[in-house]
């Protein structure tokens, strides 16, 4: 049985406490490895070891820390079946999903970032003959990173690549549901020679191990991504003790269809905005707005677009879902699909567990349910579902569809589909949203800010705003 240890100061440990905790694969239902169960003594010798390590890091040039991480980025591409295949084990996502997404999306967030240090610029001002104000930036020290287990590599270098190139040293917590990736990702950073201490990874529970991260007095920032309950009990405990904090957090996000688009073709785009990932993605639109118009002939399509997803195998590459994370999630998920039903919903397709059969007879599947015949503010039209359910709703007005979309407390993202352009910038300024997508969804440039506003978190990430917020500026003032 494969042990996940921990990546502390360049080499691996087992945690102090000498306890594991079982990693399920999602396909199969079966234990297939061990992870480190950490606590508050393995961050300890984590931070220990980051902060010895940070006066080297951060003294180095920006070139030094760039050819590093951009050495990295190129283990990641030369690994990238290996990392691949353990995303899909691990995660339950399909492989071809993990192969031209996951992954190679990791390689571009460590290459990004390892370039985005040479481009950066400092402000200046000129306050009259004899004054000159100047800013300079310098890294935080040491920095906390969790990242969550939908997108299990993708979303941990996110983090860690601009905390790293910054000149920070860092603590990082993956996921326990999703902990194989960034344990393989760790032996690739020895191998790429990054300086021990520089990047620690720590495994186990969020509240045991990633609490110790948020409670450490020598981390400086914490970096959070996953569900908002877990957003709030983080700053209430990092607040006080005035922890630099970046939360991006749940979504329940909308996606509006007017009367005058394609109506196969978006139907084709918002199906894959819906249940890409097994609906397993913060940015999914899972509530759809549907103009009244075309909403029957738009519903049509949807059901046969749905019915597209074929469940099954996550090494099948005729699969276009795979299982769900975990048996708990899983019924969370059926659980919500219940209740579709209970508060007068009707299923349009699917609703149901699926059996796929052979080895994976015992795993973690739904089929991708669509649902009509709910009020927009009913408990499944409010609340984060994080699988592969979404609901039509049908509107008459441009007004009435932007209530709807604004009347969750969350705020990450949503997806606007139309042909009249003066429509497109009146309605994308009018909705409460961290990015708009017209047109298209998940289309992503990483030089853009990223994040949510409302219930959806705090902060942005992204291009120079990750690395501002892994930094404190200074201002100095010479009167000459």
């Amino acid at each position: 049985m494969l042990h996940i240890r921990n990546y502390i100061n360049g080499g691996f440990h087992d945690p102090r406490s000498g306890t594991w905790l079982e990693n399920v694969e999602p396909a199969t239902g079966e234990v297939y490895s061990l992870v480190a169960r950490s606590d508050a003594n393995d961050v300890a010798d984590a931070v220990a070891a980051a902060r010895a390590a940070f006066p080297h890091w951060s003294g180095l040039k920006a070139k030094e820390r760039s050819d590093i991480l951009l050495a990295v980025s190129r283990k990641v591409h030369e690994h990238l079946e290996d990392l691949a295949l353990a995303e899909s084990q691990d995660n339950g996502k399909p492989l071809w999903l993990a192969r031209t997404v996951d992954i190679p999306r990791a390689e571009a967030n460590m290459a990004f970032f390892a370039t985005e240090i040479l481009h950066t610029e400092t402000a200046a001002h000129q306050t009259d003959a004899h004054t000159l104000n100047y800013t300079v930036r310098s890294p935080l020290g040491v920095v906390g990173c969790i990242s969550p287990w939908n997108l299990p590599l993708y979303l941990f270098t996110w983090k860690i690549a601009p905390a790293l190139a910054a000149g920070n040293c860092v603590v990082a917590k993956p996921s326990e549901l999703t902990p194989m990736t960034a344990f393989l990702f760790s032996k690739l950073c020895i191998d790429a020679g990054l300086p021990p201490g520089v990047l620690n990874i720590v495994h186990g529970l969020g509240g045991e191990c990633g609490a110790a991260i948020v409670e450490h007095p020598e981390i400086k920032a914490i970096s959070f991504t996953g569900g908002t309950q877990t957003g709030e009990t983080i700053a209430r405990t990092a607040a006080p003790m005035f922890k630099k904090l970046s939360l991006e957090l749940g979504g329940k996000n909308p996606t509006i269809v007017f009367g005058d688009v394609d109506i196969e073709h978006t139907a084709r785009h918002v199906a894959r905005a819906s249940f890409t990932n097994q609906g397993e993605i913060c940015l999914c639109g899972s509530r759809i707005y549907v103009e009244r118009s075309i909403y029957d002939r738009f519903k049509q399509a949807m059901i046969a677009e749905t019915e597209k997803f074929v469940v099954g195998d996550p090494l099948q590459e005729s699969s276009r879902m795979g299982a769900l994370v975990s048996q708990g999630h899983m019924e969370k998920v059926l659980g919500y699909i219940q209740l579709a039903r209970e508060e007068g919903g009707t299923i349009l397709t699917g609703g149901d567990r699926v059996s796929v059969g052979g080895r994976c007879a015992n795993g973690f599947f739904v089929a991708p349910t669509l649902i009509e015949g709910l009020d927009a503010h009913c408990r499944v039209n409010q609340e984060e579902i994080f699988g592969p359910v979404a609901t039509l709703i049908p509107f008459d007005t441009e007004q009435e569809a932007i209530a709807g979309a604004n009347s969750t407390k969350y705020g990450l993202a949503a997806s606007l589909w139309t042909n009249d352009n003066a429509r497109v910038h009146r309605v994308a300024h009018r909705l409460e949203s961290g990015i708009v997508w017209v047109n298209c969804w998940l289309v992503r440039d990483l030089r853009t800010p990223f994040g949510g506003v409302k219930a959806s978190g705090v902060g942005r990430e992204g291009g120079v705003e990750a690395l501002r917020f892994f930094t404190e500026p200074k201002n100095v003032c010479i009167q000459y």
